[in-house]
């Protein structure tokens, strides 16, 4: 093995051996599935023995993580490495063009912005992007010196380098592309290699092959859903009247009875949902048909295209360029799809048409690339992830935790639940008391994670009565430095003990740091299940019919045992349990940290859920709580 380059003067034991698993796979071009817990150090042990094997080969490492956080500490990783052993090698860390984008475009979605870029450069309106490239595509005279700079002074974060382009007035985007062409490591968002359209515009523009790309998948639990959407499309009557209002404000009458048209066919296909029933599945050539008993599918694709076009020369995004793009992806297959109407609450009716199957959009870069590597603290059951990423040729590897179990009490509290069917006044007030008594003998502060708002406001009411710490509650879509206020205030109050009352799915479920005494408890409140509509009813059955019982040979090792089929399992129960395990590991961040993990539901302890639970947690069941985190707090 070559000398690894890892950026710490003592490597762990999980983590030596994460380095040679590592290694060995890329040694031998296959995958590797790396489930290992948080707090170990997983991306210096991935990126030491991938940047060490590549140094001296044609080989481009992709970082890829979706929240800009794990982009900082990749780059910090890469800034000790080179800091320690000297290697010179290149990095290049990139974002959305969107987002480093300085022009004022905030409010553009994806598509009008690159409409938007495009004219920009084209009628060179763009003064960051004149500065930057020649009409010959290579870098001016002012970009060359300063990318010379930015190589000298990297690895950059994003952020560094965008401030670093504001006062020359250089593209952000463009200089980064140029860092790029030299990198040996690129860190981005998962769509820079998952989006085909992205990654093809990318590669052409960095001049790098797919084929000699090691691509490593940072909290790889969220490419399943990632990736999904990025093959999902929807149309909703609210921006149909969008567009109604733009083709009138521009005078584009000749869309006007094409958009009207469209609204009648939605209310139309939704004059039956109502509160009883709140979606429906609707055939492709159902929708197709309804359109051409007035008109022409294909004309009305072309018309609004076309129109939008023109809409775009007079401002920066069109409502009805969106029509046009969702009728062409309303034509795609159906296999691994499924199509859906639905009623919002202000009674905005949705056509979705849903990509259930990840593998769709994974599993050609999981083929194609030199090795794929997928990480995560939560990636088990690994074989899942297997299945439904579309991996082959692929090693699986659980780590177990490496932390002393004795810093660690984990513990299932069937006390209560929240069960769709138990769920009323009583029941939320006992949640609120069993709460309120596993907080009060938690030496410090407490997270409680909820399975939805609603549910966490209705507890709330019982809570606030009987709470004596201090409390903090999460809003719905909180801004970045919202976010940060409650962090610090709940940091502040380490002492005497506050209460964090959150949500699974929220913005403290996963991707939050509180080591040492910031964080003593989480308590996980009932089940995060999705609710049971009809893309998650159309995902089960469609996991059933791909890898359930009935289409694997009797004795595959990775059929999943229990009373749940397959497709339950895997679009139903292992998702939840994934989000309940992320939400925990927000308590044990290092060797050092020490606290209780509650999961609080009778249905925990039920065979089917239980089963879903990584055994090193050593779960105990427990009625006698109190005595039991009195005494661990006591015992330290």
């Amino acid at each position: 093995m070559d000398e690894i380059l890892f950026p710490h003067d003592k490597i762990r034991k999980v983590q030596d051996t994460v380095i040679n698993d590592v290694y060995d796979a890329i040694k031998n071009k296959k995958n590797i599935i790396i489930h290992a817990p948080t707090g170990i150090g997983k991306t210096a042990s991935v990126l030491a023995p991938t940047l060490s094997y590549s140094m001296d080969k044609d080989i481009t490492i992709f970082f890829l993580t979706s929240r800009q956080t794990q982009h900082k500490i990749a780059v910090d990783t890469l800034k000790q490495i080179k800091k320690k052993h000297g290697n010179n090698f290149g990095v290049a860390d990139i974002i959305g063009k969107r987002w480093m984008c300085l022009q004022e475009v905030e409010g553009l979605n994806s598509g009008d912005f690159i409409d938007y870029c495009k004219k920009l450069r084209d009628e060179d309106q763009c003064e960051y992007y004149v500065n930057t490239r020649k009409k010959s595509m290579r870098p001016t005279v002012v970009a060359e010196q300063n990318l010379n700079e930015l190589k000298v002074l990297g690895p950059m974060h994003v952020e560094e380098l965008i401030t670093n382009c504001e006062k020359p007035k250089l593209c952000p985007y463009e200089m980064v592309s140029l860092l790029a062409k030299d990198a040996k490591v690129i860190i981005a968002d998962y769509n820079a290699i998952f989006n085909s359209s992205i990654r093809d515009s990318l590669f052409s523009r960095i001049n790098k092959k797919l084929e000699n790309c090691i691509i490593i998948v940072d909290e790889g639990h969220n490419l399943p859903a990632r990736a999904r959407e990025l093959l999902t499309a929807k149309l909703s009557t609210f921006i149909i009247d969008r567009a109604l209002k733009e083709a009138n404000k521009f005078e584009f009458f000749n869309v006007l009875p094409m958009l009207k048209n469209l609204k009648d066919i939605f209310n139309e296909l939704g004059f039956d949902l109502n509160f009883n029933k709140e979606e429906k599945l609707v055939r492709k050539y159902e929708f197709v048909d309804k359109i051409n008993e007035n008109g022409n599918y294909e004309e009305y694709v072309n018309e609004l295209n076309n129109t939008s076009d023109l809409i775009k020369e007079k401002q920066k995004q069109s409502y009805v360029g969106s029509i046009g793009k969702f009728l062409e992806a309303w034509l795609n297959e159906d296999k691994g799809f499924a199509r859906i109407l639905s009623k919002d609450f202000n009674n905005n009716l949705i056509l979705n048409y849903r990509c259930l199957d990840p593998s769709l959009v994974t599993k050609d870069v999981i083929e194609r690339s030199y090795s794929t590597i997928i990480m995560s603290g939560t990636l088990t059951p690994t074989f899942m992830y297997k299945d439904i990423l579309g991996f082959d040729n692929t090693i699986e590897k659980v780590y177990n935790n490496p932390f002393p179990k004795n810093n660690r009490l984990c513990l299932i509290v069937p006390e209560t639940t929240t069960k769709f069917t138990r769920r009323n006044d009583a029941e939320y007030r006992k949640i609120a008391e069993v709460c309120n008594k596993i907080v009060n003998k938690i030496n410090g502060n407490t997270i409680l994670f909820f399975p939805s708002y609603n549910l966490r406001d209705k507890v709330y009411k019982s809570f606030y009565d009987i709470c004596s710490k201090k409390m903090l509650i999460e809003k719905q879509n909180l801004s970045k430095e919202e976010k940060e206020k409650i962090l610090k205030e709940f940091k502040e109050n380490k002492d005497k003990g506050a209460v964090l009352l959150a949500v699974a799915a929220g913005n403290f479920g996963e991707g939050i740091d509180l080591p040492g005494d910031f964080l003593k408890g989480v308590v996980i409140i009932g089940l995060p299940l999705e609710k049971p509509d009809l893309e998650t009813k159309e995902l089960i059955d469609y996991y059933e019919e791909k890898y359930g019982r009935g289409a694997r040979k009797p004795t595959d090792a990775n059929s999943v045992s229990g009373t749940n089929s397959v497709g339950f399992d895997y679009g139903y129960i292992f998702p939840a349990i994934t989000k309940c395990l992320q939400n925990a590991g927000r308590c044990i961040r290092s060797e050092t940290d020490k606290g209780v993990i509650v999961f609080l539901d009778e249905r925990f302890a039920w065979e089917n859920y239980h089963r879903c639970l990584p055994v090193d947690m050593d779960f105990k069941i427990s009625k006698v709580y109190e005595e039991r985190i009195e005494k661990f707090f006591g015992n330290i």
